[in-house]
């Protein structure tokens, strides 16, 4: 596991139920965060549920960046620089053990997995590759949370879906249409994926924020 490194950056908590009680009270130890579409908000969710999942639960987190987008979770944090998950899965040549691509970060309450280093170009999820890992990851954390792709950027988050415990699917209030929200959960849905709930971003509060939270 990498050396303590801290890293500044505001975790913001997402204007929407709390989702974290839901998910203590079952058995449900990997969650996957994805969206319809691109710029949702999906890595500051993944951010704020990594952070309350550590505070509730008592249990070590672990956050898995696996969005190949330029200005993902691990560039966000400056972690851009080191192995991770896709040199874990698409590595052929020297791939790395996954305890030598976790960052512990001194200043947060949960570990990171960085996306990596490797580009994948037209390569594709492994599902059985991906089983394992996350099985991996799983028997030393008690909640492994998972900063996803897009559904409609890639395939990813379908094939991801099926292997996780519990996908949210983060929905930007201002720009995710009704529609395309549906179709991307009826996407997951049928690709084998269990959906425990959403994560609204960017919600216009027309009262008083904290008179809204005490309603």
């Amino acid at each position: 596991m990498d050396g303590s490194t801290s890293r500044s950056m505001r975790i913001a908590t997402p204007s929407e139920t709390n989702l974290t009680s839901t998910v203590l009270d079952q058995d449900r130890r990997i969650l996957l965060l994805t969206a319809a579409n691109r710029g949702s908000g999906t890595s500051t969710s993944a951010l704020a549920v990594a952070k309350q999942l550590a505070q509730m639960s008592g249990g070590a987190v672990l956050l898995v960046d696996a969005s190949d987008t330029p200005d993902n979770l691990s560039q966000q944090l400056g972690l851009g620089k080191l192995r991770g998950f896709n040199d874990l899965l698409f590595d052929d040549q020297t791939p790395p053990l996954p305890q030598d691509c976790i960052v512990r970060l001194s200043d947060q309450s949960f570990d990171v997995l960085p996306c990596g280093l490797h580009k994948r170009g037209g390569e594709r999820l492994d599902p059985e590759m991906l089983r394992v890992l996350l099985h991996k990851l799983a028997s030393d954390y008690r909640f492994v949370v998972i900063d996803g792709e897009a559904v409609y950027a890639g395939a990813d988050s379908l094939v991801m879906g099926p292997l996780v415990d519990g996908v949210i699917l983060v929905i930007d209030a201002d720009d995710t249409r009704r529609e395309v929200a549906q179709a991307a959960s009826q996407r997951l849905v049928q690709a084998g994926a269990l959906l425990i709930g959403s994560v609204f971003n960017r919600r216009r509060y027309y009262m008083p924020k904290w008179l809204y939270n005490n309603l």
